[in-house]
């Protein structure tokens, strides 16, 4: 059997060499956060969620926790319904909420914030959670509300942060809102969320803003309110343009 000739082993050992690099250099690196910046803030995406099962399937393991459950509809129950109802009762003194309003509360869980606003008068409020909790909170994704277009004029949440494609929560948000309705939203900026949050935002609440491209900004406000600290509240255009 012959022997290789130098050249041809060197030529041999340089070409896998120069697979090894590229193979390593193509490798996937762990997960990174992805941020949606703005002009002067930004919305921070949290890595983890290896697919939209996945994401769905860590926000039940919270909402459907029996622990939890227990407590939001015993002990803790009647605490949220009064805070909510104090928050709502000011929007109401702005004009901002109404007796007469078709209301929507967003990711409402066990319903504390639907049981608040049928409290102080706005008995057409409804809720909408990935779980059901009847009778106040039907079955719904957040992503891709289950209501048509124009459905209601008021619509609250404080669970923006748990939303995987925030662009979604606020495009849905806009489309079932009638032209003229108000959305008023709780978050989290000078804090973080909890475990379960998907998103954080960055610097301020510019980066929220900027995804509600049909509705215009009434006013912002700090606030106390289960963790988060800022309340946002924007009314939607009358036109669609």
């Amino acid at each position: 059997m012959s022997i290789p000739h130098k050249p041809f082993v060197l030529l041999l050992l340089l070409s896998l060499l120069l697979l090894l690099h590229l193979f390593f250099s193509s490798t996937p690196s762990s997960p990174r956060t992805t941020t949606v910046a703005t002009s002067t803030a930004a919305i921070r995406m949290r890595p983890g969620f290896r697919s939209y099962d996945d994401y769905i399937k860590r926000q039940l393991n919270k909402t459907l926790d029996p622990r939890l459950r227990r407590l939001w509809a015993t002990r803790d129950w009647d605490r949220k319904v009064r805070v909510f109802a104090r928050f709502f009762a000011d929007l109401a003194a702005e004009g901002l909420v109404s007796n007469a309003s078709a209301a929507l509360c967003v990711g409402a869980r066990m319903g504390q914030e639907v049981a608040a606003l049928r409290g102080i008068g706005v008995v057409g409020a409804v809720g909408m959670d990935l779980a059901p909790a009847p009778p106040l909170v039907v079955a719904g994704d957040f992503h891709a509300q289950p209501f048509t277009d124009d459905s209601f004029d008021f619509e609250f949440s404080n669970v923006f942060d748990h939303a995987l494609y925030p662009e979604r929560f606020a495009t849905e948000v806009e489309r079932t809102l009638r032209p003229g309705g108000v959305a008023v939203l709780h978050v989290a900026v000078h804090r973080r969320g909890d475990k379960y949050s998907a998103n954080d935002l960055l610097g301020g609440v510019n980066g929220l803003l900027g995804l509600f491209k049909r509705s215009d900004l009434v006013r912002v406000r700090k606030i106390d309110g289960f963790g988060l600290d800022t309340e946002v509240v924007l009314r939607k255009k009358n036109s669609h343009k």
